[in-house]
């Protein structure tokens, strides 16, 4: 070989094959031959719940829909499709109207549900919360149909209070001087804003424009009429507070402390919370079968502690639902009190709850030891939670509430509450305790439904 030849071999270099990927070409055009009902599986848990809402009686959501045959206006949304949505949303644990609505473009099985429907998020949030006795009755069509199925038992339930934070800021807190002020300097905005409305100031304004600024207005000076009202109640519930603790160090913090109330959500408490902290929440009462694990009762309140007559409205509730006699109530240490012992006891009830433990070192635990002024209810009480049996009873009350007081905080949205006042605050409860049940009994209650 010659040194030419040599010289040209030893100069040659390899070029690597070019790499092959797939690219995506979004303006190719394309004919997709697809129905709508395909977009989900056959077993997909949205086609349950929409299954489930079939079957269910919605009259009392139709009743107040004005878009009548023979009447002009634009069709009303199908209640069907927005209870579905709030069911589905919250058994995915979304509890907010406008992260629905963009569930609603983005999701499959969201889409698959509004079938070619839009919705918006003031749509989703009205009905969510202005819906209050429907969806009530809604959660009694559901617990009847898993009461005849006999899923469901009455006589013995578990109660639990869940505090769950809302919206008002700690800040929006203020005591009754300030709220006075706050509240002319609103009055007198009101006034000051029509007048200029109506004036040369508003010219530049549309209709549309001005009744939004007095609308605003006019909310505000709502909102502090409605902390105003507040106020009786909480002196009362002070003074209250400040005879049972006497004229020791407590009594006199309590008698220094001001009542405040909140400008934003006058219905909001500062609670303490599980983390030891305080915040503005309400208190969501939950009652369940220890058997199926159930809800079977859902009340909203402002009351901060549990020991203020909560586990009778709650008994009455149940009975009310399912039509069966509750004969065995568990409830937390939080909710002892004679006076609620005494009336389960008139009532043929047996209240389990655990005693509060003594003030004094010395008498710990003898709580549950005989007393000579103790009555009758009380001595019952007593000796049913010193036995081994009533011990064995109470451990079933850990195993329901707190299981589902954790799925309701951990999976079907109940974290924040971000609506105000306590009415629409108990629609969001409803509206979780419905999703949990049909997560947990929705084949049931396809086949109690057929």
């Amino acid at each position: 070989m010659n040194d030419t030849a040599e010289a040209g071999q030893q100069g040659t270099v390899e070029t690597p094959a070019t790499v092959r990927l797939r690219i995506p070409e979004r303006r190719q055009m394309g004919w997709v031959a697809q129905c709508p009902d395909d977009l989900v599986g056959p077993q997909h848990t949205v086609r349950m719940v929409a299954a489930v809402v079939e079957k269910l009686d919605l009259s009392a959501f139709c009743a107040p829909i004005k878009a009548r045959e023979g009447n002009a206006g634009r069709d009303a949304t199908d209640p069907r499709l927005l209870v579905a949505l709030w069911l589905y949303a919250n058994i995915r644990g979304i509890g907010s109207a406008r992260e629905l609505a963009r569930r609603c473009e983005e999701s499959i099985p969201f889409r698959w549900l509004c079938g070619g429907v839009t919705v918006n998020h003031r749509l989703l949030s009205d009905f969510r919360s202005d819906q209050g006795k429907a969806v009530d009755d809604l959660l009694t069509q559901v617990i009847a149909s898993l009461v005849e199925q006999g899923l469901v038992q009455v006589s013995r339930i578990s109660q639990d209070g869940v505090r769950v934070r809302v919206s008002a800021g700690a800040s929006s807190f203020r005591s009754e001087e300030r709220l006075q002020e706050l509240l002319q300097q609103a009055q007198e905005h009101v006034a000051e804003l029509r007048r200029q409305m109506d004036g040369p100031a508003g010219a530049g304004l549309s209709a549309r424009q001005k009744a939004a600024r007095k609308r605003a207005a006019a909310e505000r000076e709502r909102r502090l009429e409605q902390a105003m009202a507040q106020l009786p109640e909480l002196k009362r519930r002070q003074t209250e507070a400040e005879k049972r603790a006497g004229q020791g160090q407590h009594g006199q913090k309590i008698r220094q402390r001001k009542p405040r109330v909140s400008t934003t959500d006058p219905e909001a408490r500062r609670m303490k919370m599980p983390n030891g902290g305080f915040n503005p929440a309400v208190n969501v009462q939950i009652a369940s079968d220890p058997h199926s694990r159930a809800i079977l009762g859902v009340d909203v309140t402002q009351e901060g502690s549990d020991n203020v007559g909560l586990s009778a409205p709650m008994r009455q509730q149940v009975e009310a639902r399912t039509g069966g006699q509750v004969a065995e109530q568990l409830v937390d240490g939080g909710y002892m009190s004679r006076d609620e012992i005494e009336q389960a006891h008139e009532q043929g009830v047996q209240l389990f709850v655990p005693p509060k433990p003594a003030r004094n070192p010395e008498n710990r635990g003898h709580e549950l030891d005989p007393k000579p002024g103790d009555s009758e209810a009380v001595q019952a009480w007593k000796q049913r939670m010193a036995s081994e049996a009533g011990k064995q009873v109470y451990k079933e009350r850990a195993a329901t509430s707190e299981t589902v007081n954790a799925d309701l905080r951990c999976f079907r949205g109940l974290t924040q509450i971000t609506v105000r006042g306590l009415a629409k605050a108990k629609c969001v409860a409803l509206w979780c305790a419905l999703a949990y049940n049909l997560m947990h009994f929705g084949a049931m209650l396809l086949k109690g439904m057929s």
